[in-house]
């Protein structure tokens, strides 16, 4: 058997690439697709809301927010090795928001950068999280340069409660993305109503990539979601809490009967990095900014939250965590 060549890697310098942070590193991060190698990264889900947005004093280099959790994500960008002066922005940040997820990325971090963001991981409350990352570029032969993402500092334990982030950010002057998806929850609403089933459509839009309805118990949460980066709807059972893990293993238990009064299967999330867990449905390859496609959109989000409120209502009602 005749082996097959193998290429060679060769480190890019980011500079051959990337000549600065503000006109071309954050323009390329800021792209769908290159969010996407970010977002998997962090195992976080991102949408961009903003580049260059004043936080207090400083402007951040790109403004996102954690589609799970509605929670903002502050990205700061060096092509450098680490220093005081992006650390002291980051801390600024922190000081002056209620909940927040920073990003730090950096060509590289110093031993004494790295240890600082482990320190705040580790004093902070549930409200603050801080990730450091290094990127690199590299290339096989004259193929174009491939980025990497190193996770050199996260929080220490990813059970951090993040299910209601507080909105820390002035909401008077909404991005374009968010007046559309408060447009999109105030079309959803008369929908709901005009099926008449138990999830109610009186409730105010708001400017986020979720809405929650009840389902008649605390730590339980009916949610629909639109995700514009991964052009996907989801209709969701969201159980949050110290009990999510215990609740969601009972809910599993009964899966089969769950799945048959539905009609079609679920998504059991258990979501191992996180202290809460999600039961879900998916509409694929749609896109939530396209408003004539929103009857159909729209009309799929009502019939599943209301089927999905008819058959796990009551057993949610009868869990008993012992």
């Amino acid at each position: 058997m005749i082996a097959q060549p193998l290429g060679r890697l060769e480190r890019v310098d980011l500079r051959d690439i990337w000549v600065s942070e503000a006109t071309s590193f954050t323009p390329w991060l800021a792209r769908p697709e290159n969010m996407a190698v970010l977002a998997e990264t962090l195992n976080i889900d991102l949408e961009l809301e903003a580049q260059e947005r004043a936080v207090g004093p400083f402007r951040a280099d790109l403004l996102c927010k954690d589609v799970g959790t509605d929670r903002w994500v502050l990205i700061e960008n060096q092509l450098e090795r680490t220093d005081h002066t992006h650390l002291g922005q980051l801390l600024t940040y922190a000081s002056g928001l209620e909940a927040v997820t920073i990003v730090w990325i950096a060509a590289r971090f110093t031993e004494e950068h790295r240890s600082t963001l482990d320190w705040l991981n580790k004093i902070t409350d549930e409200s603050f999280r801080f990730f450091g990352l290094e990127v690199e570029l590299w290339r096989i032969g004259s193929s174009p340069a491939a980025p990497k993402f190193n996770l050199v500092s996260k929080p220490n334990e990813w059970s951090h409660s993040v299910a209601q982030a507080a909105r820390a950010i002035d909401d008077a002057e909404l991005s374009d993305t968010r007046v559309m998806q408060r447009e999109y929850w105030a079309a959803l609403h008369p929908v709901l109503d005009m099926m008449g089933g138990p999830v109610s459509g009186a409730r105010k839009p708001q400017p986020q990539s979720w809405m929650g309805y009840s389902i008649g118990r605390s730590g339980f949460n009916l949610g629909a979601v639109m995700n514009r980066q991964k052009q996907h709807l989801r209709a969701e059972l969201y159980i949050a809490g110290d009990l999510a893990k215990t609740f969601f293993g009972l809910l599993k238990n009964q899966k089969t009967d769950i799945e048959g009064a539905l009609g079609y299967p679920l998504e059991w999330e258990e979501l191992p990095d996180a202290r809460d867990c999600r039961i879900a449905c998916y509409l694929n390859d749609v896109d939530p900014a396209d408003k004539t496609d929103w009857p159909k959109q729209h009309e799929w989000l009502a019939k599943r939250l209301n089927e999905m409120h008819r058959v796990f209502a009551p057993r949610v009602r009868a869990l008993e965590a012992g």
